[in-house]
This record gives C-alpha cells, structure tokens and sequence, in this order.
C-alpha cells in the first residue's frame, strides 16, 4: 500500500533513485545540486511502499497565486498505478482553491497531464537552463 507523505525531509539520495528510475530527465548523479532542489522547494510531497521512496512531486509557489510543478516523477516499477495523480492531488491541496498549478511537460508525458486534470496551454514561454 503506497502512503503519501507531506512532512517527511528527503534526502538528495531518494530523490536520485525516483529520478534515476522514473525515466524523468534530471541531474540524478548531482547530489549537491538535487539537495539544494530539495531545501529550496515549497512543496515536496513523497509516496512510499514501505521504506523506499517510488514518487516525487516538488514544487515552487507563494500560496496565494500561482503554484510551478517543478517536478513530478514516479518510478517505472509503480507508474500506472495512479501514483502521479495522488501527488498532484496532494500539491492541489497544499495550494489551495485560489492557486493555479502549472507545469512544463517533457514531449513522453504530454498526453497524460490532460488525464490528471490539467488544460493544455500553448502560451508559454522560457529561458533554458544552460546545464
């Protein structure tokens, strides 16, 4: 039975395991750079099979207007299950009614953000990182 957990402090370590094994593309080997994500994150919401970590949603927000899913990741082993769909849910409610929760999507996961509630929106606009 996976449990969702809001109030736990990760490590850079299972945080580089979801990533690693989720087919999510993310400096998984940079621990430094991976904790650093994680201290300075607003919301990190975790999904656990007993002791070992199997998803991931980590975002930025001020809680009143606008709310960035920085990352969602679900290992391989447990996608499917629903899993990604719970942590959204948990970061909606962490936001609020009054907050919108927006995303950038990787090309593979395009089609499944519709699923789980999300509109598309073709108005975005960004500076990429340069490593």
């Amino acid at each position: 039975m996976i449990q969702y957990k809001n109030d736990l402090a990760i490590n850079a370590t299972d945080l580089s395991q979801v990533f690693e094994h989720s087919g999510i593309k993310r400096p998984f080997q940079d621990l430094n750079r991976l904790q650093k994500m994680i201290e300075n994150a607003d919301i990190i919401i975790t999904a656990w099979d007993q002791d070992r970590m199997v998803g991931v949603a980590r975002a930025i927000t001020d809680f009143s207007y606008c709310c960035y899913l920085s990352d969602l990741a679900v290992d391989l082993e447990y996608q499917k299950l629903g899993i990604g769909k719970h942590l959204v849910e948990h970061v909606k409610e962490a936001i609020g009614s009054e907050t919108s929760l927006v995303l950038l999507s990787a090309p593979s996961a395009v089609d499944y953000y519709p699923r789980i509630g999300f509109n598309h929106n073709d108005k975005c606009f960004m500076i990429p990182r340069e490593r």
